[in-house]
Parts: C-alpha cells; structure tokens; sequence
C-alpha cells in the first residue's frame, strides 16, 4: 500500500495557506475534470455496475460495526479496481488511497450501516434480512464513493496528491466517525467531504450552506422509581407514572421557556415504558429521549438542565430518579459545520457540474444529526444533500420509513460529485502553494 505520512504541523501551514486564498472560479483543467466526471459516471458501464452494488447491499443489511459482508464487498470491489486500502479500521471500516500516496490528502466519506426496520417495500431487490432494512439510503452512499473510485482510478494519473476513500461503520447512533479518527488514519487529511441522499430533493439537485447544516445531540434515559400497588388504592402507592408525566411536561419548558427563540434546541422524550398491568401501579417507569441544539456550550446546558429537571420533579412526586446519558454508547454528537472556504469549492463544483438552478446553496439548517461533525470537529470538512427523489407523484416517504425507496439514476450525480469535489480541491491545492511559494521566493 502507498500511504506516506508526513508531519501533521506542515499539513496545517499549508491548509492555512489555502484557505487565506479566496477559493474563486475554477481552473480549466479542474473545470474539465468536473465535466468528464458525470459524463463517465452516466455511463452504462458505470451506471449498471453500480446499481447491481447497490442492489446487493440492499438486499443483505447489516447494523453497525456489523458490516462484515458489505466490508468484504467493498474491498472485493477495491481489489478488482487495484486500489489498495487499509481494513480492518474501526471493526468492519474501509480506507482506500487513490493516487500518489503523498500530500496533499483529501478525503470523501460514505457510511455503511443500516438501520432495525423491517422493509415494507415490495420489489425484487427487498431486504433478505428480517427486521433490518437500508432505510436510510447508506447502501447508496456505499456505492456512489466505489463508483468516485471507479472514475478516479481510470483518471490517477491526474490526480495531484492522494484520495482518501473512508467507507465508514456505524453511522446510526454508533459514533463510527470518531473510531475512525482514533484510528489514526486520517491525520494526514486537510479536508473532508460527505453526503447524504434525500428522498424529497428533486432528483440531481443538491442542497447545503456555509456553517451550522445540522444539530448536534444527545441521548438521556432516565429511570423514576416510586413504590407500586393497586390502583385502587393509590394512597399506598408513590406513583412513578404521574412524576413522569410531570418530568416530561417540565421538560418542554427548557426550550420553550428557557431557550432563545432565535438559537434553535430540540428536547424530545420518545420512549416511555411501565406497568404490566392495567390496575397495578408499577415501582418504576423508564423515559428516554434525545436534546438538539447547534452549538456544544448549549448541548451542556441541555444536559445539566435535563438531568436537574428530571431528578427534581421526580422528588416533587416523592419518587427517585437517575438519569444516564450512555456517552460510551451513544456519543455526544457535535453539530455538523461546514467549513467556509470548502462551501465555496463546493458551489463552484456543483454549478459547474449540475447547473446554476440545480445547486442551493442556502439551505435551512435541519435539526437532524450526522457523526460526520466528528471528522469537522479536527479536519476541515463539508457536507451537503443529494436529490434521489423516486417519483414525485407518489406519497413522500421520509428517511428512516420502512417504505422508503429511492432513485438509482441519482447514482451517477453522488458518484460524479464525490470524484469531482476530491480532484479539483487537489488541483487548486496544489496551484494555491505554488502561488505562495512563487510570491514567497520573489520576497527572498
């Protein structure tokens, strides 16, 4: 494998270097790359190829970190093409190189995990797997980065520096991005790029911003314990269902009574399970929830405030409570921010690419999450939305639906993005320290 490291402080100057340089149009030679890029991927030779992919991942889902047929699949793909890669990373994680094995890196991201949702759809490709189903179209992810791979490897010779392919595990609540991290092999990547398909996006548009896109989040679980008994005579009884009750009520009050309207946060209890019985007074009740907000200092604030919440209103009711936040579970997510500079590179590529009318650049935040924020949280990184609408005319199905179906035509525009982005930022890299070391010599 031809993977070079070289000292992460020089990355850094240079990335600075970079981004002091206004990011304008693009150059003719990155122009044309974008151009040739959906061309190819449109193909039928490509297109086929990734459909028959994505149609396989589909049929055989698997949760995180237990990706171990869709990994094997990967670098089955990855060997036929003679990209080299690093596995396993991260349990079932991939890390494909394309390109020189030097600097300058840039990364592009797909995950890999389904979701425990039995598929509803009827069709000749339907999940094989009961109860797991690709709802939220990271089979699709997988396939659009091995088809930029495919169209990157036919095109290395052009490729200045190295591409970093991260087929990621674990993107449903298993934190996969960080495991990556500690894995150690991105340290060399200036910036990151990722997708995520949308069901409702008209199909080959795409949608992002500069900055906050989406929430980081938490997860609370809380257990009320009280004393059960007959609920005829409740008396005797300290009943957890009506502090729960209460606890949740008050919970709502953090954003609407003590949230800035402007400064969006989400509390949300989902789950609330106790008793067996219709006439019994159950000892304890269990709550879980989760809390959104687009900034780290307001996702403390959230936690604290929800913990004091629930463990005072419980003893108002005379009840016990603790409350868990399985951070070793589930991670705290940080919000997703794209980086400025990239936001620009992305416009000037999509426009290029897709057309001035397809490419929205002021999208709403959403107060959805992504683990994505843990690769921008120390890479540069950007991520935006890719229109894979099915038929218009048909009711719309969100992601997460076990009726969820999707356009395989988007496939080409995911595949010619990724290529594209990763590509022309090396180019422009490459030309940004030229200019500085030519201006740099002219000094000396």
């Amino acid at each position: 494998m031809c993977y070079f490291k070289f000292k992460w402080f020089h990355s850094l100057i240079i990335f600075h270097v970079l981004i002091a340089t206004p990011i304008s149009s693009l150059t003719e030679s990155s122009t044309q790359l974008s151009t040739n890029f959906l061309d190819i991927a449109k193909k039928a030779e490509v297109f086929d190829w990734m459909v028959k992919i994505r149609r396989k991942i589909h049929e055989n889902p698997e949760l995180g970190y237990e990706e171990f047929e869709t990994s094997k699949l990967i670098r089955e793909e990855l060997d036929k093409l003679g990209i080299p890669y690093r596995h396993p990373v991260a349990v079932t994680g991939v890390i494909g190189f394309i390109g020189t094995g030097t600097s300058p890196f840039v990364a592009i991201r797909a995950d890999m995990d389904a979701l425990p949702i039995q598929e509803l759809v009827e069709w000749e490709h339907k999940s094989k797997i009961p109860g797991k189903m690709h709802a939220c179209g990271h089979d699709a992810h997988v396939t659009m980065l091995l088809g930029a791979a495919k169209i990157l490897k036919q095109h290395e010779k052009e490729i200045q520096g190295t591409v970093v392919l991260v087929f990621q595990p674990a993107e449903e609540g298993g934190g996969g991005a960080k495991r990556i991290l500690h894995g150690g092999v991105l340290e060399n990547v200036t910036a990151i790029f990722g997708l995520h398909m949308v069901p409702k996006l008209p199909l080959g548009e795409v949608a992002s911003r500069s900055g906050p896109i989406l929430a980081g989040s938490g997860f609370f679980e809380a257990v009320i314990s009280g004393k059960g008994g007959h609920a005829a005579i409740p008396q005797h009884t300290i009943d957890p269902i009506l502090a729960a009750s209460n606890v949740i009520l008050s919970l709502q009050h953090l954003v609407s009574r003590e949230a800035d309207p402007l400064d969006p946060k989400v509390v949300t209890v989902a789950k609330f399970q106790g008793g067996d019985a219709f006439n019994v007074i159950p000892d304890n009740v269990t709550i879980c929830g989760t809390f959104r907000a687009f900034s780290r200092k307001n996702l403390e604030q959230l936690k604290q405030r929800i913990e004091q919440v629930i463990v005072s209103q419980a003893a108002v009711q005379r009840c016990n409570a603790s409350v868990n936040f399985h951070d070793e579970v589930n991670p705290f997510y940080p919000p997703t921010v794209n980086n400025g500079d990239l936001h620009k590179h992305f416009q000037n590529v999509a426009v290029n690419l897709l057309g001035t009318s397809k490419v929205n650049v002021d999208m709403p935040p959403f107060m959805g999450t992504e683990d994505f924020s843990f690769y921008q949280e120390v890479i540069p990184g950007y991520f935006f939305m890719l229109g894979m609408e099915y038929d218009s005319s048909e009711p719309f199905q969100s992601l997460h639906s076990p009726y969820l179906k999707i356009n395989e035509d988007g496939l080409p525009y995911g595949a010619a993005l990724h290529a594209s982005l990763a590509a022309s930022y090396l180019i422009k890299y490459q030309q940004n320290v030229a200019r500085v070391a030519g201006e740099n010599h002219d000094e000396l």
